[in-house]
């Protein structure tokens, strides 16, 4: 493994993680570090009064919840925990969580989409050409 003697090192999983800044990640304490987003619906959501009446329609909104954003930050005892297969979100991550050895960035105010279908790949290129980003 190159890594090895490297003193950190970053990864990042295939999503679009524009105006990211992985410095922030750095850490002198844990084995990893994580970058967080705020999780988008992907689906448009309807608000309902107690009585059953429609009161809105917010198109696909910020919810209260933190998702993987894929951009980590490793110091090299991470080597210590990767397994022989499997991935680090199944294996390493939940094992570094138990034992207090990993921490995670949030980051409000940036631009991040996951890639998984060629209509993300549509829909980031007419982000991406928008004069704000």
């Amino acid at each position: 493994m190159f890594l090895l003697n490297l003193l950190q090192a970053y990864t990042c999983s295939i999503k679009i993680t524009y105006s990211l800044d992985p410095t922030i990640l750095f850490s002198d304490s844990s084995v990893g570090v994580i970058s967080l987003v705020p999780l988008k619906s992907p689906y448009g959501v309807v608000e309902v009064s107690d009585n059953g009446l429609v009161k809105g329609f917010v198109e696909k909104p910020q919810l209260d919840y933190w998702v993987n954003a894929g951009v980590y930050y490793f110091r090299p005892e991470v080597f210590d925990y990767l397994p022989e297969k499997g991935d680090l979100e199944r294996t390493t991550f939940p094992e570094l969580a138990r034992k207090s050895l990993l921490k995670a960035v949030k980051f409000k105010d940036v631009f991040w989409k996951a890639i998984d279908t060629q209509k993300d790949i549509e829909e980031v290129e007419k982000e991406l050409v928008r004069p704000s980003h």
